[in-house]
């Protein structure tokens, strides 16, 4: 996109505060990773607590770290910024794949995983943390293969004119444009 996504407008609000708005509902604390503490946002900002932007794990990293520090929290969600139309339910789905103190849950959908939506346990903070000084490609997908993993299959999402892929991102200004005219259609 050329710059931030979270502050990318869609339909005259920005990416950032639509997660937001579908995500809090799901949670009982939310708090935002990025690079730097985004403009207005009136949640708790956490940045990377390992220096040198090592990617989106390094925010499920601070994410899980801060989860640590609260009380009874035991898996902390993740979730893209880039992803507008991800489920009001997403926070169950994945919680229901839930049967052990350290697996992990992440979305899927058309046959495909999309790791960044995923419930972590906390406990996993230090191995992630090791991981990441140690993983020259830093892929989340490698991370996940030396885990207990559940995979949640989210089914296309109806609008009127036909069916989304609720994890659909916005990567570039065509796929922006597309994200407009789902909104249009969204029942």
């Amino acid at each position: 996109m050329g710059r931030d996504k979270a502050s990318v407008r869609l339909n005259g609000r920005s990416l950032l505060e639509r997660v937001i708005e579908q995500l809090e509902p799901q949670v009982s604390t939310l708090a935002v990773n990025a690079d730097a503490a985004p403009e207005n946002c009136r949640h708790l900002f956490i940045p990377d607590i390992i220096p040198g932007k090592a990617g989106p794990m390094a925010g499920i990293h601070a994410a899980m770290a801060y989860g640590s520090t609260l009380t009874g929290v035991t898996h902390v969600m993740s979730v893209s910024v880039d992803s507008p139309f991800f489920p009001n339910d997403l926070v169950d789905w994945l919680a229901g794949a839930i049967d052990a103190p350290l697996k992990i849950a992440i979305a899927a959908s058309e046959g495909r995983s999309h790791p960044v939506f995923g419930l972590w346990p906390v406990k996993l903070a230090g191995d992630l943390e090791a991981w990441i000084a140690t993983d020259e490609k830093r892929r989340v997908r490698d991370f996940l293969l030396r885990h207990d993993v559940r995979e949640v299959d989210f089914p296309l999402r109806p609008t009127r004119a036909s069916l989304l892929d609720p994890f659909f991102n916005v990567n570039t200004p065509d796929d922006l444009k597309e994200a407009e005219r789902w909104l249009k259609v969204l029942v």
